[in-house]
């Protein structure tokens, strides 16, 4: 795991087309805004989770991957 430090409005970039920038610092939460393609999906842990127990339950395996 790479890990970084960055202060408000300061970017990481992914590849080529995935920028994160911390939008605020208030207290113990950092808000962090995400920029990628449509294609690209992006969730928070817990509703990636949930939406992983969904299709396990519904239809076997899941296509999202760990």
């Amino acid at each position: 795991m790479l890990v970084l430090s960055r202060k408000k409005d300061e970017k990481i970039i992914i590849g080529d087309n995935i920028t994160l920038m911390v939008i605020e610092i208030r207290g113990d939460k950092v808000r962090l805004g995400i920029d990628a393609p449509k294609e690209v999906s992006v969730h928070r842990e817990e509703v990636y989770n949930a939406i992983k127990r969904e299709l396990n339950g519904a239809s076997g395996p899941a296509s999202i991957e760990s």
